[in-house]
């Protein structure tokens, strides 16, 4: 079996909310000569697949890459943080309802999470409630920064709390990467900034105390957890010699806290991903493939496959974890 915790969905049609809200850079589609494009606004965003939004043609290709189900969430340019909040309520909402009906329609290889405005604590408490009370969803995807403030904000607490309570799964996927206005070329964000992004992530939640004041959170970083299993050294070697400058919030070692959560299998290297495994442990790491974008594993578990694991090894990362994780 296999459960791909890392996949990403949107509706084949949406509103066009800049002409709507009468502001920003909210994202519609628009199907042009055989090709569908994202749109911000009146500009080309990106091209995408059908792939992308058709759950027909998805099945289709999980069937031929022998994926059982895939964790559907939305796109993180689909956030809409930087919106109002009743906007971004309204967007989160239609996204939510996209990704629950096409559950609905095959729940047996869809499993859906949703997404929420954080740009408004009690508003994504609100809506965080709605999908996991009336969607029956188990989890949430959310960016790793909010409009700028790490994910250790106290302003978040509120938020870690209701998902403690409610069992609710995070996602955490990077967006808006440091310094990306400083590397356009190269395609560098992607492959530099969103590693770093990710690190930035699970560092802040350390740090601010998040794991440690909401112990029963269950939290999955994408992208093999970034630059965080490599730089752990560093890291940890930063708290012990400069306790002033990192240990201002939690005076506990950061790496007593691998194994307090989740990442996703998505590093493209069999020596990187046998490194992640003895860092992380075996029991942390979860099928993912950023399906169906070109930065994702186009088949995947196949390198997992490849590697001719143990079967009880095998096991965990291709489906048990991810059970685990989502409960």
């Amino acid at each position: 079996m296999k459960i791909d915790i890392h996949t990403h969905i949107m509706p084949g049609k949406m509103p066009n909310w800049v002409q709507k809200f009468g502001y920003g850079e909210f994202i519609h589609l628009e199907h042009r000569n055989c090709k569908a494009c994202m749109m911000k606004g009146d500009k080309l965003f990106r091209e995408v697949e059908e792939n992308c939004f058709d759950a027909v043609l998805r099945k289709k290709e999980m069937e031929e890459t022998s994926v059982d189900v895939q964790v559907l969430s939305t796109i993180p340019v689909l956030f809409n943080y930087w919106a109002k909040p009743a906007d971004g309520a309204e967007t989160s909402r239609f996204f939510n309802d996209h990704i629950a009906d096409t559950v609905a329609k095959d729940d047996q290889r869809f499993i859906g999470i949703g997404t929420v405005p954080l740009q408004d604590v009690d508003l994504a408490i609100r809506e965080m409630e709605r999908c996991v009370q009336e969607l029956k969803m188990p989890g949430l995807e959310i960016g790793s920064n909010i409009n700028g403030l790490n994910l250790s904000d106290p302003s978040f607490f509120p938020f870690y709390k209701r998902a403690e309570e409610l069992g609710c799964s995070l996602f955490v996927h990077p967006w808006e990467m440091m310094g990306e206005g400083l590397m356009q070329k190269y395609w560098l964000p992607w492959l530099v900034g969103m590693p770093a992004e990710t690190s930035r992530a699970i560092c802040s939640m350390i740090f601010g105390g998040v794991f440690e004041k909401f112990p029963r959170l269950k939290v999955a970083f994408a992208h093999g957890g970034g630059s965080f299993p490599l730089t752990i050294g560093r890291i940890e070697h930063g708290f012990d010699v400069r306790p002033d400058l990192v240990a201002i919030d939690n005076a506990i070692n950061p790496r007593d806290y691998i194994g307090q959560f989740w990442i996703d299998s998505l590093v493209h290297d069999e020596k990187a991903f046998r490194f992640i495994v003895d860092v992380m442990g075996e029991d942390k790491i979860c099928l993912g493939s950023d399906y169906p974008f070109p930065l994702g594993e186009h088949h995947p578990g196949k390198m997992i496959e490849e590697m001719k694991l143990e079967a009880s090894l095998s096991e965990k990362l291709l489906y048990k974890n991810a059970k685990e994780w989502l409960k």
